[in-house]
Formats: structure tokens, sequence, C-alpha cells
């Protein structure tokens, strides 16, 4: 990375309150970590740690109590230029089929209706949907609509991608698949992410770094690089024994 560059974020000692009436809930409390460009970074913790509230602040969806949140060199005053993020739920837009659900955001993005056509049909073939452009969310099972809406994601062209949990409302199998494709997605394309699980097999699988959160108020506690190789088989790596060591190494920063 060059050293002129800025991390696709930083943040520094940031602070999360939560008010309800007279009751405050100190919910992250001095959480500091950065995502180089290019990097895929992964955060785990227990339940309630902040996890998901620390992607909301860098997407611009709730404002910070404390501390420095930059996506580039620029301060999150709002939702930032440049951010796409994934929910848990995939989202999508019941009454639109898969090419119109993908063509939101080309659309948003001021391409013509030719070049809207072309970026549909090139990103429905990255994710393995051609052939299904007409059909609406309600006839696609759980993957394929997790496939639309990383599509949906990747149309924005984001510099960044911020992941909640988007693999988790689907079955072992089915996880595993879309797993896999989108590592390969990702691996090709070179995006920033910053990515939110409670499967430390998965966290090691995707990223290059995976970050262990405290229990609430949820803070950085420990940092391991994953050294494995890439591009990676997403399913046969974790027979390797570094991947047994760190998923221990992992777990016992955690308890």
């Amino acid at each position: 990375m060059n050293a002129t560059t800025a991390d696709a974020v930083t943040i520094r000692d940031l602070r999360i309150v939560y008010s309800s009436g007279r009751q405050q809930t100190l919910a992250v409390d001095g959480a500091t970590l950065s995502v180089g460009e290019g990097e895929f970074v992964a955060l785990v913790g227990p339940s309630g740690c902040g996890k998901s509230t620390i992607l909301k602040v860098v997407a611009g969806l709730i404002a910070a109590s404390a501390g420095s949140v930059l996506v580039g060199d620029e301060p999150v005053r709002g939702v930032p230029d440049g951010v796409g993020m994934v929910f848990q739920n995939d989202a999508l837009l019941p009454w639109k089929t898969v090419r119109d659900n993908v063509r939101l955001p080309l659309a948003l993005r001021g391409l013509t209706n030719r070049e809207q056509d072309a970026e549909i049909a090139r990103l429905l073939e990255l994710v393995q949907l051609t052939g299904f452009e007409d059909f609406y969310p309600r006839a696609l099972s759980g993957g394929m609509r997790k496939r639309v809406a990383l599509a949906r994601t990747l149309a924005y062209d984001p510099r960044l991608f911020l992941m909640d949990e988007p693999f988790g409302p689907l079955d072992a199998q089915t996880r595993i698949l879309i797993g896999r494709e989108f590592l390969a997605i990702w691996e090709r394309l070179g995006k920033s992410v910053l990515f939110v699980t409670h499967d430390v097999e998965e966290a090691i699988a995707l990223a290059d770094r995976v970050l262990v959160m405290s229990p609430r108020p949820g803070r950085i506690v420990a940092e391991f690089p994953i050294d494995l190789p890439r591009p990676r088989d997403y399913e046969e790596i974790r027979f390797e024994p570094q991947f047994r060591d760190l998923q221990r190494a992992i777990w016992h920063a955690l308890t």
C-alpha cells in the first residue's frame, strides 16, 4: 500500500452511547481500527458488543458520541460517498424483478439505458444469475436473493463494502456456496471490506485480518493477521493446520 494513500476506513477512540429517556447505554468504548485500500477485515465478537453499531457509524446511519471516523480522508458526516452496505436481510424491493433491483443504483449513477442493460448483464453473470433477470424476489431461494443483493451493491461501484452478517440467515450448505462465490468475486475486484460475523471460520476463510471485540462496551482486544495464501478455496482452506491454529487462537481471545 502506498504510504501517501489514506486507508479506506480509519476509526480512532470511537465511543457510542445510546440514550433512552434517562437511561444511557455505553455500546462502544474507545474502539480503534482501520481498513486499508483493498483489504478485507473481519470483525468478530460476542452478541451485543457493538459490531453492527460500528458499521452503522461508518455508513453514516448513526453518529459517534466521541472519537473520529474517516472514510478515505474525509470525516463521516451523513452517508459517505463510495460506500455499499450488505445487510443480513437482503432488503430487495419485492415488487421489482431481479433486473430492476440491480438497475436502480445504475440509474442513480446516471448511466444510459444501454449502459445499464450491459452492466446488469455483466453483474448477473458475475453472481451466476444469468437467466433470472425477470424473476421476482419471492420466486428465488435465499442464496439467490443474496446474490441479487450483492449484484445490486456492486452496481453502486463502491470503494468500500460494509457487510453485516450477510450470510447469517442461510443454511450451512448455501452459506458455504455463497461464501465461496463472494470470495472469488472479491479476490477478482479487490475492494475494501469491513465484514461483521459471528462465525470465526468464515472470518478466517475470507479475511486478511480478523479483529476481536470485547463484550459490551465493545473495544478491539485482539488482532490476527491471516497469512493464508490467496487465491483461497473457501472450503478446503479450513483443513490447513495454520487455519486450525488461527481458529484456536481467535476462540481463546473471544473467551
